[in-house]
Order: structure tokens, then sequence, then C-alpha cells
């Protein structure tokens, strides 16, 4: 059983759906966003930060569409950016972050607290994205093809600009290959700035588990994208 699948939330049974009641406006389509790279925050605004979430999703819990709303603008960045770097293109990154931001409205009744609301989305999300990605085919590109070894420095300016488009290309499809444990601790440490024992919480691991995991990543990744530094 892979990490993702150990951290598999329990699903929401449609007793809970129609209990939970019709879905916010806050679940729409995201049709203008910007992932980008959240910045790591320190330890103190982290503690107000979860304090404040974990506020806002009890209310959440008990009806308030607006506290749900003030949740999905917080985190839908991070989320979005997530979801991007495991399923690779941003169509799939919106609707399973969408997907991932219902399931969290009707399970907010049950949220008790005991990780960060965030840790809590981002292992919703992370769950979702490899559920969607194991319902599909293999990819059809060959799994021993590599990338084109880098040009000079002296190359002229858009051959530069295809060699960083292409290099980016192979980290994309290097990623795809790693296996999912793998791809998910290095992309939440790496891409996502999180903290060991958080990437742990999310991936129902231990810390010892997530640096050996982040260790092959690196190494793998090192290794396959050699050609282009």
């Amino acid at each position: 059983m892979t990490a993702a699948e150990t951290a598999r939330p329990p699903v929401a049974s449609s007793e809970d759906e129609q209990a939970r009641g019709p879905r916010p406006a806050s679940c729409a389509r995201y049709t203008a966003v910007a992932p980008g790279l959240p910045v790591r925050s320190t330890s103190r605004q982290e503690s107000v930060a979860e304090q404040e979430d974990r506020l806002l999703a009890i209310r959440a819990g008990e009806g308030d569409d607006d506290a749900f709303a003030t949740l999905v603008e917080r985190h839908v960045d991070g989320l979005l950016a997530l979801a991007g770097h495991l399923m690779g293109n941003r169509h799939d990154a919106e609707d399973s972050v969408q997907e991932a931001f219902l399931s969290a409205w009707r399970r907010l009744p049950q949220f008790r607290g005991d990780a960060a609301f965030r840790t809590w989305m981002y292992r919703i999300v992370t769950n979702r994205c490899f559920s969607v990605l194991r319902s599909r085919p293999p990819p059809a590109a060959p799994l021993d093809a590599g990338p084109e070894p880098a040009q000079t420095a002296g190359s002229a300016q858009p051959e530069r600009a295809a060699e960083a488009h292409a290099a980016a290309d192979a980290l994309v499809s290097a990623l795809g290959r790693l296996d999912e444990g793998q791809r998910v601790c290095w992309v939440l440490r790496e891409l996502q700035g999180l903290h060991y024992n958080e990437i742990a919480q999310i991936t129902g691991s231990s810390e010892q588990s997530v640096r050996g995991r982040l260790y092959r990543a690196r190494r793998t990744l090192a290794q396959e994208l050699s050609p282009w530094r």
C-alpha cells in the first residue's frame, strides 16, 4: 500500500452529502488563478494562521458560507500549485482542487482540528490527484526517453528560452516517473516548502519515511536531469 493510499481520507456518504445541503458559491470553478510558489512563513505566523483557520472551519461546519469562502481564498493558490505539480496540467489541477473543496465542505462537520486545516486540505487534494492518475492508462511516451543535452552558454536568446522550456518539460516528465510517495514528498518539500512533520501528516507516514523518499526522489531527479546542467 502506498503512502497516499494510507493517507486516504474516508469518503463522505450520500446521507452526509444530503445532510450537508447545497454547495456554497465558493466551490465554483476557479477561472482566474495564479498558483505561484508560496512564501515560507514563520512558526508564529503559522500558529496564528492555523488558529484562525480552525475557527473558520468550525464556523463553516456550522453552515457559515462566508467562513468557508475565506478558507477557499486563503488556500486555493497553494492547493492549485500542489495539484498542478502532481497532475502535470492546469485543467486537471483545477478540477482536482474543486472536487477537494466540495469534499471538504461535506465533511467539515466532522473536522476535529487534530491537524491544521491546511494539512487536512493538502491530504484531500493529494488523495484526489492520485485517485485520478491511477484511473488513467499509463503514458504512451517511452519511459527511457531522455532530454537532449543543454546548449552552450553562447546560445542565442530564443534558443535559451527553448532550452528552459524543454528543461521544465523534462522535470515534469521526470516527476511523473517517480512513484507516488516520492513525488508528493518532493513537491511538498521542494516546491511548497512544508516541514517534514507536516508532510508526514499529509502522507500518513513517519518523518523518517519522508526523508527516505525525499532522498531517493532527489537522487533520481538529479540523474535524469543531469543533461540539462
